[in-house]
């Protein structure tokens, strides 16, 4: 779990943490804003890390049979929702900045959808209450700066495009989602986030963090 740099003068020790969820297709720029956010926000910002990085970079077989991806996001789920659990019970953040949230693993699901419900028994409705709001990071095209740095990123292109499509149908209906489309200029989209990023950081907290400007 990360949590920002910056020194909070506010006067309340403990916060009733609100989740928030930062996603996107592959080569969205979360991890660009992310870095921004921990650097230049208070220390009542948390920054839970992407399950999925730590399924998979410790080893979790990536294969792509069925019983495979299936294994993988119900593990990915459960790591999800216990990094939000502690995060929440610490009581030390205003906000919880969930680097995917529980249920982008739909977007990867193999089967029917009414079986990601059945097996990690839960519903959407319950999933979509447990957030305060989604920002969705559009996947560039390969023109607006795409590219393969991540080394756990395995996807093409057209890949990270259909599933950005996923991820987007996955949250639609959630009653605070903000999209932010991918521009050749990517300070623009990064300045796009953290502004709705900080819009969500309550008072005690918000004069503290980084009024991030837009120099292009």
């Amino acid at each position: 779990m990360g949590i920002c740099t910056g020194d909070c003068l506010c006067k309340n020790k403990s916060h009733e943490g609100k989740r928030i969820v930062l996603t996107g297709g592959p080569g969205a720029g979360k991890t660009a804003v992310l870095e921004i956010v921990k650097k230049n926000f208070c220390n009542h910002i948390a920054i839970l890390p992407e399950s999925a990085s730590i399924i998979f970079s410790g080893g979790f077989w990536r294969k792509d049979s069925i019983p495979a991806k299936k294994a993988a996001q119900r593990a990915i789920y459960h790591v999800q929702k216990e990094l939000e659990q502690l995060a929440i019970e610490e009581q030390e953040s205003a906000i919880i900045l969930c680097d995917r949230g529980t249920i982008d693993g739909l977007a990867y699901w193999p089967c029917e959808e009414t079986l990601f419900w059945q097996e990690l028994e839960t519903t959407k409705e319950k999933e979509f209450s447990k957030y305060s709001a989604v920002i969705h990071l559009r996947t560039p095209t390969l023109e607006d700066g795409y590219n393969h740095s991540n080394p756990v990123r395995i996807e093409t292109v057209k890949q990270a495009r259909k599933i950005d499509e996923h991820i987007r149908n996955v949250w639609a209906g959630h009653p605070k989602r903000f999209l932010v489309d991918s521009t050749k200029d990517f300070i623009e989209k990064v300045y796009k986030t953290v502004e709705l990023i900080r819009s969500e950081v309550p008072e005690c907290c918000k004069k503290h963090a980084l009024i991030f400007k837009n120099t292009s």
